[in-house]
């Protein structure tokens, strides 16, 4: 039997995404997509912090020289939650208005990586880019459906990712020194019936825990032999990203998306774009900051 998540913050976010644990300020960033937010959840308080910044917003993580980083709708950019300010960086798709970034997180060596989508009809507008330390940028993958989960194995010799489109996870040989990536290839084939591919993240054992949009679960899955070794349920079918958090990273902290639901389906949800939690039994790994500065 799948363990059930518990509601956390009944946020009703219209697409919940990003979640990323904070060690240093010991608060779980996360983001709603569409309506333009930056949350920030204290365990020990309880309280859900919120910041407008101004567009969409598909990924968040910390910065090593303080502040944050943000994908957002018209590109790469930092952001300092205690004022407020946001500095825009580089827009690598500034000529393709019908496009945003979507979900994305840094490597090993500090460098930024999200994707992009088309916000109707997605097919193959999207791409993968890497921001690097000194702010440039790097088209990396082409012809992307929905860019989605991005992690890294443990010993930084492989990078996970999906496009959702695809009902599949896929891995590359990657170089931690250059940011390089190679050797393409399909690790694992996931039935439509268990819903997209969402956001995900790995575990001290180097196993993936996999957000599945519009499966009702968070299911972990091994990238060398494919099989599924463990599920979390949920309460709503549109699950988008998970993330470890907590002092001692066991904590999964789940985000949702109540986006396009009709009043009949939010009815049957109605706690769909809360942020959930479960205790699987598992740790996650320290989450890797963005090395440049500004």
């Amino acid at each position: 039997m799948p363990q059930k998540a518990e509601l956390l913050i009944d946020a009703h976010a219209l697409v919940g995404e990003g979640p990323i644990w904070d060690a240093d300020a010991n608060v779980l960033w996360w983001v709603d997509i569409m309506g333009s937010k930056l949350y920030a959840y204290d365990p020990e308080t309880g309280e859900n912090r919120e910041w407008d910044v101004g567009q969409h917003v598909g990924t968040v993580v910390q910065r090593a020289s303080g502040g944050l980083m943000l994908a957002l709708r018209d590109g790469f950019a930092a952001y300092d939650p205690a004022s407020g300010a946001l500095e825009m960086l580089v827009d690598p798709e500034a000529h393709l208005p019908g496009n945003r970034f979507n979900d994305g997180k840094c490597d090993p060596a500090g460098r930024l990586w999200a994707g992009t989508m088309a916000y109707e009809d997605q097919s193959d507008q999207g791409s993968v880019y890497r921001l690097d330390t000194d702010h440039s940028v790097h088209k990396m993958i082409e012809n992307i459906g929905i860019s989605n989960g991005i992690i890294w194995s443990l010993d930084a010799t492989t990078m996970y990712y999906t496009d959702s489109l695809d009902f599949a996870i896929r891995a590359y040989d990657y170089d931690v020194e250059t940011g390089d990536i190679v050797n393409e290839r399909i690790i694992i084939d996931i039935p439509e019936e268990m819903g997209f591919a969402d956001g995900f993240t790995i575990d001290e054992e180097g196993m993936l825990w996999v957000a599945h949009f519009q499966g009702r679960r968070v299911r972990r899955w091994n990238p060398d032999t494919a099989a599924v070794l463990a599920e979390i349920e949920l309460p709503t079918s549109g699950v988008t990203a998970c993330a470890f958090g907590g002092p001692n990273l066991d904590t999964l902290y789940i985000t949702s998306a109540s986006y396009r639901l009709s009043d009949e389906e939010k009815a049957q949800e109605p706690h769909a774009g809360g942020l959930f939690v479960a205790e699987p039994g598992a740790r996650g790994i320290p989450a890797d900051k963005f090395g440049g500065g500004m």
